[in-house]
C-alpha cells in the first residue's frame, strides 16, 4: 500500500546494535532485529502519557471538594491536556519526522515528567490546569513518535499485529486512568496520581535512551507553529463554547462570541493549510478515501466513548456510591477484555478474516451496543454496566487497530510521524469534544430537573433536606447520564458506519485500478 513503500528519503535506522534484518540483501522489506523489545518500551513511554487522560476522573470528587472546584473547572483541567494535545501533534509529528523519532520520544518524557511534577504540587485549579496544559506538550510529542517508530521498525506483514499491541496499550492507558487512580486516592492526596508518573517516566527515558534507534526524514517539512496556534485557539474556543453553553445559555455573549471566534479562526487554520507549503495537515490526503474514512469515523468514535468514560466515572462514584479505587476497579473490564483480546492476537485473526471495513462495522457496533446498554440499565446497578463494559472492550479490541492502520498506510512512510499526528490530533479533539458535548447534555438535563441546585450534582446532594430529595437528585443525574450515553452511542455507530463504508469503496475502487492494470 501507498503508505509502507520505502522513500529514498527515508535514513535508515541507527539501531545500538546494526543487524542485517534490517538491510537484507535481497531487497525484501524487513523488521528491525530488536522490534519487538522496541516495541515494549515504546509502549511503556505510551502508557505513561495515556493514563493522565482518564486518570483524572477519579479524582472529581477530591477536587470538588479540597479546591471548591466548579464543574466547568474540572471540564477544564481535563481539556486543557487533550486541547494542547490537539494543537500540536501535527507540528510535533513533523518535528519527530525532520529530527529524529528517538530524540523527539526523549525530549517529549522529559517534558512530560516536568509537567507531572508541577501538577502533584499544583494548589489552585489555575496551577493544576496550566500544568495540565504544560503536560500536553510532552504528550503531543510522545504519542506521535510511538507509531510513528512502530511503523518503521516493523514489515507490512507484521505492522497489522505490533498496532494492535499498541492499540491494546492505548485502550488499557485510558481504561486503566481510573483504576491507578482510585488506588493513589485510596492511599495518598490526589497529587499522588501525577507524581506516580515521575519513576516510570525515568525508567521509559533509560529505556529509549537504550534501545530506540534513531529515525528521520532528512528532508522533512518544516513545522508549521503557525497552523499549531491558530488550530489550539480555535478548538479551545469551540470547546469553551460548548462548556460554557448550559451555564450562561446558549444565546449569550460569552457563547456566541466563543463559538464565533472558533469558526474564524478554524477557517482561517483550513485557508491557511491550504495555502502553504508544508502544511500540518495536507489537504491532499482527504482526497484518499481510506483516509477520510478512517479520520472521520475516529472523530465520532473517540467523541463517543471519551465523554462516555468521563461521566461513568462520575455515576459509579457519587450515584452507585463506590470509593475511588471501587469505581476503578469496575471500569476495568474494558480494558481486560481489549488486553485479553490483542495480546493473544484474537482480536487481530478475527480482524484478518473479517478485512478492514466489516471489522470497523463490527467493532464500533458492539462499542455502540455497550454503550446502550450502561444507559438503559442503569436502574439494574452494576450489572447492566458490566456487559456494557465487556461489549466496549471486544469492539476496541477488534474495531481501533485496524482503523488507526487503516489511517498510517494512507500516507507516505517517510510522513509516519505526520500521520501519526494526524491521528492523534483528530483522536485528542474527539475525546476533548465528547467530554465537553455529552458533559453540556448530561448538565443540561440535570439543571431541567433539579433547578434549584444544578451547579453540580455534589452540591446539590449536599443541599437537601432529605433521603426523598437526595434520591431525587440522583435519580436526576441517572436520566441525564443515559440522555448522554444514548447521544454518545449514536456517534459511534455513525462513525463505524462512516469509516466501513468509505473504506469499502476504496477497496473496489483499488480493486479496479488493479484490474485495468493487469488488463493494459
Amino acid at each position: 500500500m501507498y503508505g509502507m513503500t520505502t522513500s529514498s528519503r527515508e535514513q535508515p535506522a541507527a539501531a545500538p546494535d546494526p543487524s542485517p534484518d534490517s538491510a537484507p540483501a535481497d531487497g525484501a522489506p524487513r523488521g528491525h532485529a530488536r522490534r519487538w523489545l522496541i516495541l515494549g518500551v515504546i509502549c511503556l513511554a505510551q502508557l505513561t502519557v495515556l493514563l493522565d487522560n482518564t486518570v483524572l476522573n477519579v479524582a472529581i470528587p477530591s477536587l470538588t471538594r479540597e479546591m471548591d472546584a466548579s464543574t466547568a473547572d474540572i471540564q477544564w483541567m481535563i481539556n486543557a491536556y487533550s486541547l494542547v494535545q490537539s494543537g500540536l501533534l501535527l507540528s510535533a509529528g513533523n518535528a519527530a519526522d525532520r529530527y529524529g523519532r528517538r530524540k523527539m520520544l526523549i525530549v517529549a518524557l522529559a517534558l512530560f515528567g516536568a509537567g507531572s511534577l508541577a501538577a502533584g504540587l499544583a494548589q489552585s485549579s489555575g496551577q493544576l490546569i496550566a500544568a495540565r496544559a504544560g503536560m500536553g506538550v510532552g504528550g503531543a510529542l510522545l504519542l506521535t513518535t510511538t507509531l510513528a517508530v512502530v511503523m518503521q521498525i516493523f514489515t507490512p506483514e507484521e505492522q497489522p499485529k505490533a498496532i494492535g499491541i499498541w492499540s491494546a496499550v492505548n485502550s488499557l492507558g485510558f481504561a486503566a486512568g481510573p483504576l491507578v487512580g482510585g488506588f493513589m486516592l485510596n492511599h495518598f492526596w490526589w497529587g499522588s496520581i501525577f507524581l506516580i508518573n515521575l519513576p516510570v517516566a525515568a525508567l521509559a527515558l533509560a529505556a529509549v535512551a537504550a534501545y530506540v534507534p534513531e529515525s528521520r526524514n532528512r528532508q522533512g517539512d518544516r513545522p508549521d507553529l503557525v497552523g499549531a496556534v491558530l488550530s489550539t485557539i480555535g478548538m479551545t474556543a469551540l470547546v469553551y463554547a460548548i462548556i460554557s453553553g448550559p451555564e450562561h445559555g446558549w444565546t449569550s455573549g460569552t457563547v456566541v462570541t466563543s463559538a464565533g471566534t472558533a469558526a474564524v479562526v478554524l477557517g482561517v487554520f483550513a485557508y491557511w493549510e491550504s495555502r502553504i507549503p508544508y502544511p500540518m495537515l495536507d489537504p491532499h490526503f482527504f482526497r484518499n478515501r481510506r483516509f477520510t474514512g478512517a479520520v472521520g469515523g475516529l472523530v465520532l468514535i473517540t467523541f463517543g466513548m471519551g465523554g462516555a468514560l468521563f461521566l461513568l466515572t462520575q455515576y459509579l462514584q457519587f450515584v452507585l456510591g463506590y470509593g475511588p479505587l471501587e469505581a476503578g476497579l469496575r471500569t476495568a473490564p474494558m480494558a481486560l477484555t481489549v488486553v485479553a483480546l490483542n495480546f493473544t492476537g484474537v482480536g487481530t485473526k478475527w480482524s484478518a478474516k473479517m478485512g478492514t471495513p466489516l471489522s470497523i462495522a463490527v467493532g464500533m457496533g458492539l462499542m455502540a451496543a455497550g454503550l446502550v446498554s450502561i444507559a438503559t440499565l442503569t436502574g439494574h446497578g452494576y450489572s447492566g454496566t458490566l456487559l456494557g463494559l465487556v461489549l466496549i472492550g471486544a469492539g476496541t479490541a477488534i474495531g481501533s487497530p485496524v482503523m488507526a492502520h487503516a489511517v498510517m498506510s494512507s500516507v507516505p512512510r517517510e510522513k509516519a510521524g505526520v500521520g501519526a499526528g494526524i491521528n492523534g490530533t483528530l483522536a485528542e479533539f474527539g475525546n476533548g469534544l465528547g467530554v465537553a458535548v455529552l458533559g453540556a447534555v448530561l448538565n443540561a438535563r440535570f439543571a431541567a430537573l433539579v433547578p434549584v441546585a444544578a451547579a453540580s450534582l455534589p452540591a446539590a446532594l449536599a443541599a437537601a433536606g432529605s433521603d426523598r430529595e437526595r434520591a431525587e437528585i440522583t435519580g436526576a443525574f441517572s436520566s441525564g447520564l443515559e440522555t448522554s450515553l444514548l447521544v454518545g452511542s449514536v456517534a459511534v455507530l455513525l462513525g463505524g458506519l462512516l469509516a466501513a463504508s468509505l473504506l469499502r469503496r476504496a477497496d473496489r475502487a483499488d480493486a479496479r485500478a488493479a484490474r485495468g492494470r493487469a488488463d493494459a
